[in-house]
C-alpha cells in the first residue's frame, strides 16, 4: 500500500542514514509503516529511517512547492544527504541550547507579566485600590478577553513579518506597559492595563510554538514543548521568591510593594525582550549575521537541521517564513471541522484548575496565613507542576500515545476536586486545605501534548500558523469562562464553584475519550478509500493531487 510523503518519519538508529537514490519511496513506506486502519501516525511506528523523497518524483515536486514559495531554506534542502546518529545528536544537543533554552526565558517573560497578580493580591492590593473579588474577576476576563481576540491577528502579523522579528517587539511593548501599572490609581487604570497587556501578549505563544517547529521534528516537539511549559511552574518559583522579597519594599518611597513589583518585574521583562531581537534568528539558515558573524551552525549541521525536518514533515517548507496567511487559508484554516475536537479539548481541559490556581493566594490568607508565607507555599505545587508536567510528556512519547495519555490531567483533578467540594474542613483547616491544593496544582498538564497534536494534524505551515492560534484562543476562552465560577457571594468555601468545576472536569474526560473514538473513526474511513485506489492511482495522488494539510487523503490523524 502506498502511503504519503507527509507522513514519513526519520527517527534515530544506531547507523548512518544511507539513502538509495533509486530504492522505491512506495516500498520503503511498506516496509515501515503499519497499514491497520486505526494506526496512529509513521511518527509512532519507528522501525526504520525513512526518507519520503528517495522517489525522485516525490523530491522534484516538493522541491518545486520550495522553489515555488521562496522557501528559505530550500538551497539546503538535498534529498540525498547522509548522516550518522552522533551527527544529529550533536545537532540537536546544538539547537536546544540555541532555540528551545531561549524560547524558554521568552515564555519566562511572559509568566512574569501575565501572573504577578497572584503576588499581588496578597500585598493589599484590591484594598488599596478601593476594590473585591468581582472586580478581580472582571479585571482578569477584560485581559483574556483582549489576549483571545489578539490572537488570530498576532498570528497573521508574525507570519508576515517572522516570529524572529514581531516576538521581541512583543516582549518590549508589554514589559512597557507591565512597568507602568506601578502607576495604577483605581478600577478605571486596572481596567486599562488589563486591557492593553492582552492585546499586546495575544498570540505570543502560538507565534513561538511555530518557530519551534522550524527547528523540530514532529516527535521531538512535544518535548521541547513540556520544557516550554515547566517555565511556566518555574516562573511560580521564581516569581515567589522574588514577590518576598519586594513586598518587603511596602513603604520605600511611599510606595506599597505591589507597586515595586510591578516596575521591577517589568524592567526584568524588557530586558529579555531586547535580547530576543539578538537571540531569534528567523530559520536555521539565518544564523549568521552583522553580530554573530560564524552563526551557530557549520554547513553541515545547517544541512542536517533543514533536511531532517524536510524528511519528517515535508509540508514545513510550503510557505517561507516571511509570507502572509491570504484570507482564502485561514478560511480553509478555520472550516478545517478535523481539527474541532481539539480545540474543545483546549476550551474545556484547563477550565477545572484555572480558579483555584487564581485564588490560591486569597485562599491561603483567607485560611490564617500571613502575606509572606502565602507566597512561600505556592512554591511546591509549581516544582510538583514541573515534575508531572516532564513525566507525563515522556509518558505520551513512550507509549506513542496522545488522547488517553493527556486525560490524566483531568483523572488527577477529579478526586482533588470532589473532596475540595465536599470535604468538610475546606478552608476550616488551614494546613488540609492547602495540602489539597496543592496536590491538584501539581497535576500532570497536558497542554504541550495538544499543542504539538494539534502542529502534527494541521500537517501544512499554512494551518499549523492557524490552528495554532485557534486552539489558544480555545483556551483562552475557557480561562474566561473561568473567571465567573469563583464568585463574591460564594466565598470563601466557593461550594456552587467547586460543584461546576467538578461537572465541567467530567465533561472534559468525555470530551478526550470522544476524540480518540473520532480520530480512529476518520482514519479507518480514509484507509477505506484508499486501499480501494490501485498503486498507479495512489502514486498519481501523492504527486498530482491539489488536496493540502489534513484533507489530503493519504493523511492519517494522530491520536
Amino acid at each position: 500500500m502506498a502511503v504519503p510523503p507527509i507522513q514519513g518519519s526519520v527517527p534515530v538508529t544506531e547507523s548512518p542514514v544511507v539513502i538509495s537514490k533509486s530504492a522505491s519511496y512506495l516500498e520503503d513506506k511498506k516496509a515501515s509503516i503499519n497499514s491497520s486502519a486505526d494506526s496512529l501516525s509513521s511518527d509512532e511506528t519507528r522501525p526504520l529511517k525513512v526518507n519520503p523523497f528517495a522517489n525522485p518524483h516525490v523530491a522534484a515536486k516538493w522541491k518545486k512547492v520550495y522553489d515555488d514559495c521562496e522557501y528559505e531554506c530550500r538551497h539546503a534542502f538535498d534529498p540525498t544527504l547522509e548522516w550518522t546518529e552522533e551527527e544529529e545528536k550533536r545537532v540537536i544537543r546544538k539547537v536546544d541550547w540555541r532555540v528551545c533554552l531561549w524560547a524558554c526565558t521568552m515564555f519566562f517573560a511572559l509568566q512574569v507579566d501575565r501572573n504577578n497578580l497572584t503576588q499581588v493580591i496578597s500585598d493589599n492590593f484590591l484594598d488599596d485600590l478601593h476594590m473585591n473579588t468581582n472586580d478581580y474577576n472582571i479585571g482578569n476576563t477584560i485581559f483574556l478577553v483582549a489576549f483571545f481576540f489578539a490572537e488570530l491577528p498576532s498570528q497573521l502579523i508574525s507570519k508576515k513579518l517572522g516570529p524572529d522579528r514581531w516576538v521581541p517587539a512583543q516582549i518590549c511593548l508589554w514589559s512597557i506597559v507591565a512597568s507602568l501599572q506601578c502607576l495604577i490609581s483605581g478600577r478605571g487604570s486596572f481596567f486599562a492595563t488589563r486591557a492593553i497587556l492582552g492585546v499586546l501578549e495575544g498570540g505570543f505563544i502560538p507565534d513561538v510554538v511555530l518557530w519551534l517547529s522550524y527547528f523540530y521534528t514532529s516527535r521531538e516537539l512535544p518535548i521541547r514543548l513540556s520544557y516550554f511549559w515547566t517555565t511556566l511552574s518555574l516562573t511560580g518559583v521564581v516569581t515567589s521568591l522574588l514577590a518576598f522579597a519586594l513586598l518587603h519594599l511596602r513603604g520605600v518611597a511611599g510606595w506599597a510593594g505591589w507597586r515595586w513589583l510591578f516596575l521591577i518585574e517589568g524592567i526584568i521583562t524588557f530586558t529579555i525582550g531586547v535580547a530576543s531581537f539578538f537571540m531569534m534568528p528567523a530559520s536555521a539558515v539565518q544564523t549568521k549575521t552583522w553580530f554573530r558573524p560564524n552563526g551557530w551552525f557549520t554547513d553541515r549541521e545547517v544541512a542536517i537541521v533543514v533536511n531532517r525536518v524536510l524528511r519528517d514533515d515535508p509540508s514545513k517548507g510550503d510557505m517561507n517564513n516571511r509570507q502572509a496567511i491570504t484570507p482564502s487559508i485561514l478560511w480553509t484554516c478555520l472550516k478545517d471541522y478535523d481539527l474541532w475536537p481539539l480545540y474543545l479539548i483546549g476550551f474545556l481541559a484547563y477550565i477545572p484548575q484555572a480558579p483555584p490556581s487564581k485564588y490560591i493566594t486569597l485562599i491561603l490568607k483567607g485560611t490564617g496565613f500571613d502575606t509572606f508565607t502565602t507566597n512561600l507555599l505556592t512554591i511546591p505545587y509549581n516544582v510538583f507542576h514541573i515534575i508531572t508536567l516532564l513525566l507525563l510528556t515522556r509518558l505520551s512519547d513512550w507509549a506513542g500515545e496522545r488522547t488517553l495519555v493527556s486525560s490524566l490531567q483531568n483523572l488527577w483533578i477529579f478526586p482533588t476536586l470532589l473532596a475540595l467540594r465536599w470535604w468538610p474542613g475546606t478552608v476550616h483547616d488551614a494546613w488540609g486545605t492547602y495540602a489539597l491544593i496543592t496536590v491538584l496544582l501539581s497535576y500532570p498538564y497536558c497542554h504541550a501534548i495538544v499543542v504539538a497534536w494539534v502542529s502534527r494534524n494541521s500537517n501544512s505551515v499554512g494551518t499549523r500558523g492557524v490552528s495554532a492560534a485557534v486552539y489558544n484562543m480555545a483556551v483562552q476562552a475557557g480561562n474566561i469562562a473561568a473567571n465567573f465560577i469563583y464568585r463574591d457571594d460564594d466565598k470563601p468555601l466557593y461550594h456552587r464553584g467547586n460543584s461546576a468545576l467538578f461537572a465541567i472536569n467530567i465533561v472534559a474526560i468525555a470530551a478526550f475519550i470522544l476524540t480518540k473514538v473520532y480520530y480512529v473513526w476518520r482514519n479507518k474511513q480514509r484507509e477505506k478509500v484508499w486501499n480501494a485506489m490501485s498503486e498507479n492511482e495512489q502514486n498519481d495522488y501523492i504527486e498530482n493531487t491539489n488536496d493540502v494539510g489534513s484533507r489530503r487523503l493519504d493523511f492519517r490523524f494522530a491520536h
